[in-house]
């Protein structure tokens, strides 16, 4: 049997964060991961650049059943925190759009500089280690047989993530603990993942796979602004995304096309300047062609824009900035980047992640039910979690 002051399970951003922040403080810490290596969801982030942070991190960037809870834990430990840490590394970054950073290189580069930051601060950590089962003492004390060996420890950190990508290894391990320990665990479902279409709605479009132009899409009171990508199953791209989060099956979903204009001021000033012209030549012009002239195959009217009446043209500019799109669904966890709900953060307290049921039991990272935005805000907020309970754990 082995002793140590802090198990954390899971070997991913928020894990490997918490076991170096509390091996500096003297503690024997220990990481167990069930995969062959460490941090596999970093290393595909961001097209393998890894989008580490968004500088224009806030607490209105998550969803949660309990918007306070990500509050302290964010201010912190902020995004220059991270940045700092990145820096002193020699990381070189990039500012890709909207405050979202990302490495020059290599995510690699992220997972090397936590594992380093482990290495030097004396945390071990373990691979192709599973936990079995656990047993907890009376005296706070853990003990946790692995396909390894038993670990016995002062405080158990649950950093085992949610249930997106399962082709990585993502399991629901965390949940199942969570409840075993009398957790309440919120529901889950998929977020950041691609919408589906059926029918006719996804006849009409399935042939222009792979056309994209920015959109503003709206539902549930929530709305995004990026591009909006047709895919051979529905709609992708960091718009679909984003609203993905708020969306749910049977919402209604609105569509602007043309983001940058008023549609019935641009339509009007189109019918003075050249009457003759067709609406979908018209409309090619601030739209990809391919999809203008579907728009005018389905949806609007075809003809010499001088044809198109008052209200014909009031008509088309109403289409045309609230586009309605039914969805039939998503694509699941499979290609979700996150998993909304999860650990019931009304259990846990906001400034250590403890169990307020079992003392000695933190969650953190996405297992709890914070969930950010599309950009580098999941990242921040396992940083930012997993520093919190480094910072406090075995503080007794």
């Amino acid at each position: 049997m082995q002793d140590v002051d802090v198990l954390i399970i899971g070997g991913g951003a928020a894990g490997l964060m918490c076991a170096f922040t509390a091996a500096r403080r003297g503690l024997r810490v220990q990481v167990i991961e069930h995969a062959n290596r460490v941090g596999k969801k970093i290393l595909m982030s961001g097209g393998g650049r890894c989008n580490f942070t968004n500088t224009g991190t806030t607490p209105a960037n998550y969803l949660s059943g309990n918007p306070h809870f990500c509050k302290s834990a964010l201010a912190r430990y902020t995004p220059w925190h991270f940045i700092e840490l990145v820096e002193r590394h020699r990381i070189a970054y990039h500012e890709k759009e909207l405050g979202q950073l990302f490495c020059d290189e290599s995510s690699k580069l992220i997972v090397k500089m936590l594992m380093d930051e482990c290495d030097a601060a004396g945390a071990r950590v373990r691979t192709n280690c599973s936990v079995e089962r656990i047993e907890h003492e009376g005296d706070r004390d853990f003990r946790v047989h692995t396909t390894a060996d038993i670990v016995r420890a002062r405080a158990l950190v649950v950093a085992s993530g949610g249930l997106s990508i399962p082709s990585m290894g993502a399991s629901g391990f965390g949940y199942e603990l969570a409840r075993t320990f009398g957790h309440t665990v919120l529901p889950t479902r998929a977020g950041l993942v691609p919408l589906t279409l059926s029918g006719t709605h996804q006849e009409r479009l399935a042939d222009l796979s792979g056309v994209a132009f920015p959109v503003t899409v709206e539902a549930n009171g929530a709305s995004f602004s990026n591009q909006m990508l047709i895919t051979h199953r529905g709609l992708s791209g960091p718009s679909i995304l984003q609203i993905s989060s708020y969306w749910q099956p049977g919402d209604e979903l609105l569509v602007d096309l043309l983001p940058q204009h008023d549609a019935h001021e641009f339509l009007t000033s189109q019918r003075h300047a050249r009457p003759d012209a067709m609406l979908h030549t018209i409309l090619s012009e601030v739209l990809p062609k391919r999809f203008a002239q579907r728009l005018c195959d389905v949806w609007l009217p075809d003809r010499p824009i001088k044809q198109l009446t008052p209200p014909q043209l009031r008509d088309a500019a109403t289409l045309l900035q609230r586009f309605p799109i039914v969805a039939s669904g998503t694509e699941g966890y499979r290609t979700a980047e996150v998993t909304l709900g999860g650990v019931d953060t009304n259990e846990l307290s906001s400034t250590t992640m403890e169990s307020r049921r079992v003392p000695g039991l933190y969650f953190i990272g996405e297992v709890v039910d914070v969930t950010g935005w599309l950009g580098g805000y999941n990242f921040q907020w396992a940083w930012a979690a997993g520093d919190a309970c480094g910072r406090a754990v075995c503080t007794d």
